[in-house]
């Protein structure tokens, strides 16, 4: 079966222009209803899957009898969920398994959740291969009540969440009535048994034993293998991060000759102080950074990372959190600017108000960076931090914040040509009056912002239409200003065809046109 991305490459010109028209936003039901009905496949993709719709044509997409065109919508992004749910029971997998892969979207971004009946019904009636993706569509309340749902086949992938439950949620499971849960909750306890985990472990490289040996309980002759096992193995750095290292050998690994292996020691928050201290003297500078960060610092410490000669070093203890204003003020450091200033996910866990505030008003640009990041910044603090004067700081407020003032989004947008920055354009307050003035701008992704203004004059938007740029082109291509002339020439453009047809000043009767001739013409 063709892909989306073959499809669209397969299709013609017509198709292209009927493609357009299903994203026209002045495009009537009635108009989309006929592209529903008549339009061939490529269209109808674009049509079902890159837009909003009205009721009517909802309902009339759930009873398409195309497969494929019901598999657009379920992973239409733009609807509400509510309404690709309603495809939860769909005779063919092929849709179901598409509602269960849910809208692609950038990370970290996730999908606005399935109700969560929906989601419940798939974990019931879905084969498990369908379900792998479907907990990015799951409610967090949901997340968070699987483990005690009425339902066993709920209940049964809360177990999955074994490691973040508590011990009281653990025995509950490993009691479940159900057998197939409580099975499934003996499958993760065994991780906790050394005995079973070293019955289990491969003899070879691959991901079960990086994971065994990194994360799960450990014999003491699981231990003495790794530590006995010829050298240029990588088996020593994994274990040096397990939480059930014995202290005995957390002690001999930060003496170990492998730096690697004494900078996994160096972020175990279980170091003693002997061996903390031996680290903060190791003569590579990765072990160095690494203990820098460690939350148990003493004052002596501290002063010798203070005076690192590696500005990284320098760098990650300017940050401790035991460190007052005016002994960051004296370590000489230098924050990076080429950095991802970009969003972070929305289900982190949210921090202290108290910390927070403290972090924003830092004289520190990283602490302020860490503040900026936080969704639920109090309206003062935002207002500070956008007229911070480290660019991370700004960029990171307006990438996070639901209430960014549009005029730090537009700064941003100007200022960071990293990663993500396009999104910034998406954010709910990015604004559109002025952005004509920089129709001449040296950047496209800036000359580009001119079409979003509405008030552009139409001679500047015919100019768009001509840049050297294609996304520049695209955008004045649908932009309403275009002068009409203009439009109807684009229409037969092989480029620019698809953008003239979603143009909302398009007439009716071009419209009417391109549904009657199959997106043939003439024009």
């Amino acid at each position: 079966m063709r892909t989306p991305g073959r499809i669209w490459e397969e299709a013609d010109l017509p198709a292209r222009r009927l493609a357009g028209l299903a994203l026209n936003p002045s495009a009537t039901p009635d108009v989309l209803l006929r592209l529903l009905r008549e339009a061939p496949l490529a269209a109808r993709m674009v049509l079902c899957r890159d837009r909003d719709l009205p009721t009517e044509v909802v309902d009339a997409v759930i009873e398409h009898p195309d497969r494929r065109t019901r598999g657009f919508f379920a992973v239409n992004p733009h609807v509400d969920p509510a309404q690709r749910a309603r495809l939860v029971d769909d005779p063919d997998w092929f849709v179901r398994a598409h509602l269960a892969e849910g809208p692609r979207v950038t990370e970290p971004e996730r999908p606005e959740p399935l109700p969560d009946a929906t989601v419940v019904r798939m974990l019931v009636t879905y084969e498990a291969e369908h379900l792998w993706s479907l907990y990015r569509q799951m409610s967090p309340e949901l997340t968070r009540a699987l483990p005690t749902h009425p339902v066993a086949a709920a209940r049964l992938h809360g177990v999955f969440r074994w490691d973040l439950l508590s011990a009281d949620r653990r025995a509950a499971l490993l009691a479940d009535p159900d057998e197939g849960v409580r099975e499934a909750a003996r499958r993760c306890a065994r991780h906790e048994d050394p005995t079973w985990v070293e019955s289990t472990l491969p003899d070879r490289p691959s991901h079960a034993r990086t994971d065994l040996l990194s994360f799960r309980a450990l014999s003491r002759a699981v231990v003495e293998g790794v530590l006995t096992a010829p050298a240029g193995e990588d088996d020593r750095a994994m274990i040096a991060g397990n939480p059930t290292l014995p202290p005995d050998v957390v002690a001999l690994l930060a003496t170990d000759p492998d730096p690697e292996v004494r900078e996994e020691i160096a972020r175990r928050a279980d170091l003693r102080p002997a061996e903390r201290h031996a680290l903060v003297a190791d003569p590579h500078r990765g072990v160095r950074r690494a203990v820098a960060r460690h939350p148990d610092l003493d004052a002596d410490e501290r002063r010798t990372l203070a005076t690192d000669p590696d500005p990284d070093v320098r760098l990650a203890v300017s940050v401790h959190p035991a460190l007052g204003e005016a002994e960051r003020s004296r370590i000489d450091y230098t924050v990076p600017l080429d950095c991802r200033f970009g969003a972070h996910y929305e289900d982190r866990a949210p921090r202290d108000p108290e910390a927070v505030r403290r972090d924003a008003l830092s004289g520190h640009p990283l602490l302020r960076r860490e503040a900026a990041g936080e969704r639920t910044l109090p309206a003062d603090l935002v207002a500070r931090l956008a007229e911070d004067e480290d660019l991370g700081v700004r960029v990171l407020l307006a990438q996070n914040h639901p209430d960014a003032p549009p005029a730090l989004l537009l700064r941003s947008f100007l200022e960071y040509t990293g990663p993500e920055r396009a999104r910034l354009t998406t954010r709910p307050n990015f604004p559109c009056a002025g952005l004509a003035a920089y129709a001449g701008h040296t950047d496209p992704e800036v000359r580009a912002l001119a079409a979003r203004d509405p008030d552009t004059a139409p001679a500047t938007v015919d100019h768009l239409t001509r840049d050297p740029d294609p996304q520049v082109r695209s955008a004045g291509a649908r932009h309403p200003n275009l002068p009409p002339a203009r439009l109807a020439r684009l229409l037969a453009d092989e480029e620019l065809a698809h953008a003239a047809a979603a143009n909302p000043a398009l007439d009716p009767a071009t419209a009417d046109r391109l549904l009657t001739t199959g997106g043939r013409g003439p024009w």
